[in-house]
Order: structure tokens, then sequence, then C-alpha cells
């Protein structure tokens, strides 16, 4: 399995990444906008999101002051967000902050060095790509881009500018997903065979915002601004404030759940997407007016493009109607399982003397291994996306920030979840088996480019 990994992503760096990448290298401007290690790091906020004040504000409190990092600037098209976003921040930090009504002023603050984007899904990519150009690192909540043309344009931006971009998958940076990657590489585990993956909630009211939908009005926003580049339509708050139901504003599911679990499959195997993805579900409880499925299967094939017959499975399975099942990922191996809910390697399923002897084989059973003894400061009990993840991830950006090393979660690997992304969402769409065409780096669905 490894030589044909090695072989899968040998030939796809050669043939249709590197039309698009191979030939991009760091501009003069890269390093322009480096941080000595005594100087502050400034930074901007975009958008004044959920994620933004639940996350993004309790782990930055906890690490500015050992970083010599401070906020003196938020950027929100919606008036009400951006004045309670300056508000919050002015309390936190004891001093002023500049209310920006869009990115295009917080970049003529040049004091800003960096920002934290949190806006709508499909927002991500061009703000990034914004933000680069403009000569800022950026930590870029997931997932990347829902469009091939976004994580294309995205990626050529980012890697011509140089500049620090830690994409949100939180897994790369905690230390049982750490301990679970080096176990893999050493090949103790064996090969991957199967891989299954959980997220389920019984949330009704999940993505919902009635509250906030009454109070937004299209005359202190800029809707055409948050429309970006998708199609023109008229003013609808549900789609500015509940984008995550609504395609081609989010996939929902996929991007948002999905696309962190799936990271985790790309970063253990070393295969950077998948072969090929069938999906299905449906819109079974929640009749909202929702446009997004609320429960959602997805079946992804992975391994080498030229050997069918090496690989594994992954299947993704979420519905926001039952919880039962909670969020789980799971890696199976012909000697056991690796089990990320108890962080836990085990000799479970594996090949047993019965079975073995009667074919002529060895027994092949892993023994049990508690991650947590992998490593001397690794988080305990489970780890499916908490705080703790958040806190460990932005740590890494900082120290990037000031060191000029790639992050953990690199805007390779918030391309290649796009990817997976925007195929199981293709599949569920067209209900085709959808492909990726290496050479010109599309999504195919039914023989045919996938557009939304």
């Amino acid at each position: 399995m490894k030589n044909s990994r090695r072989e899968f992503i040998k030939k796809g760096a050669m043939t249709g990444a590197a039309a698009y990448l191979g030939s991009i290298g760091f501009s003069a401007s890269s390093y322009r906008r480096i941080i000595g290690a005594n100087d502050r790091v400034n930074v901007g906020v975009i958008g004044f999101s959920d994620r933004h004040k639940d996350a993004h504000i309790p782990c930055f409190m906890n690490l500015y002051k050992e970083f010599n990092f401070d906020v003196i600037a938020v950027s929100d098209i919606w008036k009400k967000r951006r004045e309670e976003g300056a508000a919050i921040w002015k309390e936190k930090l004891s001093h002023d902050i500049t209310e920006c009504v869009n990115n295009d002023e917080l970049y003529n603050i040049k004091d800003v060095d960096a920002v934290l984007i949190s806006t709508s899904d499909f927002q991500h990519a061009q703000h990034t790509i914004d933000a680069v150009k403009a000569g800022r690192d950026t930590y870029t909540e997931k997932p990347l881009a829902e469009t091939m043309e976004d994580a294309r344009a995205v990626m050529k931006a980012v890697k011509e500018s140089g500049k620090i971009v830690q994409i949100g998958s939180q897994r790369r940076s905690g230390s049982n997903y750490i301990a679970a990657n080096d176990f893999i590489q050493s090949g103790k585990f064996g090969p991957i065979v199967m891989v299954e993956l959980t997220w389920n909630v019984n949330q009704p009211g999940r993505w919902r915002r009635p509250a906030l939908v009454a109070q937004l009005k299209e005359e202190d926003t800029d809707w055409k601004r948050f429309m970006l580049n998708r199609p023109d339509e008229p003013f609808n708050a549900r789609h500015y404030l509940e984008y995550r139901l609504f395609w081609p504003y989010s996939s929902g599911i996929p991007g948002q759940w999905m696309c962190h679990q799936i990271d985790t499959v790309h970063w253990f195997s070393g295969f950077p997407h998948p072969r090929s993805v069938a999906a299905n579900g449906g819109i079974y409880a929640w009749k909202d007016g929702r446009k997004n499925a609320d429960t959602f299967t997805a079946v992804f094939d992975y391994g080498p493009l030229d050997d069918i017959s090496a690989g594994f499975q992954v299947l993704f399975k979420s519905r926001q109607t039952n919880a039962a099942g909670d969020v789980t990922e799971i890696y199976y191996s012909n000697g056991g399982t690796l089990n990320l809910d108890t962080n836990r390697i085990t000799p479970e399923g594996g090949l047993k003397a019965e079975y073995a002897n009667a074919m002529n084989m060895k027994p092949n059973l892993l023994h049990e291994i508690y991650l947590n003894d992998m490593l001397p400061k690794i988080e305990t009990g489970a780890n499916t996306g908490g705080d703790s993840l958040t806190l460990a991830h932005v740590r890494n950006w900082m120290e990037c920030v000031r060191s000029r090393r790639q992050p953990n979660a690199s805007i390779e690997a918030g391309y290649n979840h796009s990817i997976a992304v925007i195929m199981a969402n293709a599949a569920y769409r067209t209900g085709e088996k959808v492909t990726f065409d290496e050479q010109i780096q599309e999504v195919m669905a039914g023989g045919k480019v996938f557009k939304y």
C-alpha cells in the first residue's frame, strides 16, 4: 500500500496538479511582512460569526499575551455584527477597535498583519485570496472551497503569496490524531482496509437563526458584496444567516462536518482525494424550507488510480434527526481497530488463529494501545472537534506566523478536503458516481464537469 500510495501521489503531482501549481513559486513580496519575534502581531477579524465568538475569541484570549498578538479591527458587512464585534473585543482587550464596513477598509489599515476568517462557507476561498493578496497571513475556517474554481484560485493565490494560511481543520493539531497518524505511518497498524465516520445530532435548530433573521434588514448590510461570485438573487435573510441550509452557499453536512473527518483520512493514508464517491440522502424530517439534506450518506473509494485492487473504502454517515451514534471515527486494518472516540488501538476484528490457520496464514492481531500513553501532553478522553483542538490549532497558527513554518493544516490540506467535499456534494445532487479528473483538476459527474 505504501508503494502504491507513493506512486499515486507522485503521478498526481506530475500531471493535473502540476499544471496549476507546479510553476508557482514564492514571489519577492512573500517575505516583506515577516514579523520579528518581539514585534506585536496585529489581527483583523473578517466576519464576526458565531464560530468566531464561541471558538476564536476564547482561544485567542488564552494565547495572545504569550505570543504578543492583538486584535485591532473588525470587518463585517452587517452593521449589527460589526458593532457587536468591536464592542466585545474592546471589552476583552481594553482598547478601541476599528470598525470596518468591508474587507477593503480593513486592508487599508497598514498595521493589520493577519486576519481570522470565519465568514459564510462559500466566501472562505475568496476572502483568503483577498487577504493574501493584501499581504496578510490568515486563519481560514473550513471548508476552504465549495467549487473547484474557487479551490484552484485560492491555492494559486496562497502559493504565489507565500503567506501563512492555517485552515480550520483542527484535528491536525490534536495530540491523539497526531499519535494515531504516527502509529499508522510506522506500519504497525497495517494497511487501512476500511474507515467508518459518523456525525449524528438531533437538532431541528442546527444552523437555524430565526431570531437573527427577523432582525436583518437589507439596508443594514451589503447584499451584493455578500453574494460574491454566486448567481444574483434578491435579498434573502435566511440565505444570509442560515446559509448552511442552502446550496450554492454551502453544501451543508459535507462542508461543515464531513470535511473534518475526511481530512484525517487524507492525512493518515497519504491519498490526497477519493478515486470515486457515491452518495444519497434527503430532507426527511426538518421541512423548514432548507435545500441541504438533514440526512446524508457517502461512500468513498480511496487508492491509486492505476490499481483499483489496492486501497480501501470510507463510509460517512450523518443525520440531524437522531443523535444515536454521536460523532465517531474508526479505522480498520486486518489486524484490528483504531478508534478515535475511545483513543484506543485494539485487536478487535483482527485475523484470529482459527481462521488464519485454515488458510495456511499467520494470525494478525494488534496489541491494545491507549493513544494517550503515546505522547506526554495528549488531551484526555475523546477528541472529535472540541475547544482543546481549536486551542491547539490557534496556537500552531500563532507559532507559524512567528516562525514562517508551514502550519499543521496547510493550504494543500484545505485544497484536498475541498475536492472530497465537492465530490460528495456532486454525487448527492446528481445521483451519479463521481470521479476526479487529475489533468484538469475537476470533479466529474456523468462524464461532465460538475457545475452548480
